[in-house]
């Protein structure tokens, strides 16, 4: 059904062409009397079956970053170039989930999940097959004909995740989508997430303000700050998978990236 790679180590995705290219982007939105910027002179570049965290504090514009990613917003300086085609509107191949769940109440999870296939003819004969097999992967299979309000939080972003998914996006754009779930919930989705990622190879860029949720799944952090929004440092998280938040290594990298937000 989907294409399925062996994710490509951090360091050997480097020497790879970026699938992503990010270049001197700036946005500014007008405020009052006044123009505020946002984003200025943003730049980095996005290697394919790399999960890259986007980490900084609110107001420091990582959501209008992703928007910008995603082509629902237009920079007003730098370009998003996405294998060397500039990104003008948003596309297929670049699915974002949200922090807010955003299914539709009124389907039940199997038709939510299976609701962007509606109308490829294409896949027509495989639409069962598929959603079985996401109902399978998210562990959600006893419940394909329960409404939304019937489940918990939890489950709400598996649907959301499967129903990006189910369309095999080159790149998942996520804006902080664990953000709402309570610790325990979130540390099951950390571990799902990541066991896809490996499944299904895409590339992952992940907005979070959460330290730890960062070093837990990241290969790589771009560290942003605020007013405007720019790329403080980029941080490597050369940890070995699945990452225990008790090792020396682990509380090593948290601590590079606190000192690097709390001191601009």
């Amino acid at each position: 059904m989907s294409r399925r790679f062996k994710v490509v180590s951090s360091a050997a995705a480097h020497r790879r062409k970026p699938v992503l290219e990010i270049r001197n982007l700036g946005k500014v939105f007008p405020a009052q009397r006044t123009c505020l910027s946002v984003l200025e002179d943003i730049r980095f570049d996005v290697q394919p079956g790399e999960m890259i965290c986007i980490l900084g504090p609110s107001g420091c514009g990582k959501t209008t970053l992703l928007r910008i990613l995603a082509g629902y917003v237009k920079p007003d300086s730098g370009d998003v170039l996405l294998h060397g085609t500039p990104v003008s509107h948003p596309g297929p191949d670049r699915c974002v989930v949200f922090q807010e769940d955003a299914i539709f109440p009124w389907l039940t999870v199997e038709e939510n999940i299976a609701f962007g296939l509606r109308g490829k003819r294409d896949w027509r004969n495989v639409r069962q097959q598929m959603v079985d097999q996401f109902l399978s992967l998210m562990g959600l299979s006893a419940f394909r004909k329960y409404l939304p309000r019937t489940i918990s939080g939890g489950m709400k972003q598996r649907v959301a995740l499967a129903r990006v998914l189910i369309l095999q996006p080159e790149i998942l754009l996520m804006d902080e989508p664990f953000a709402a779930l309570d610790a325990q919930t979130r540390e099951e989705m950390h571990s799902l997430l990541l066991r896809l990622w490996e499944e299904l190879a895409h590339t992952i860029i992940f907005v979070t303000h959460d330290v730890r949720e960062a070093v837990t799944l990241a290969d790589r952090v771009i560290v942003m700050g605020k007013s405007p929004g720019r790329v403080r440092q980029s941080v490597e998280i050369d940890l070995g998978r699945p990452r225990r938040q008790d090792t020396d290594r682990f509380h090593q990298k948290t601590k590079i990236l606190h000192d690097l937000l709390r001191h601009p």
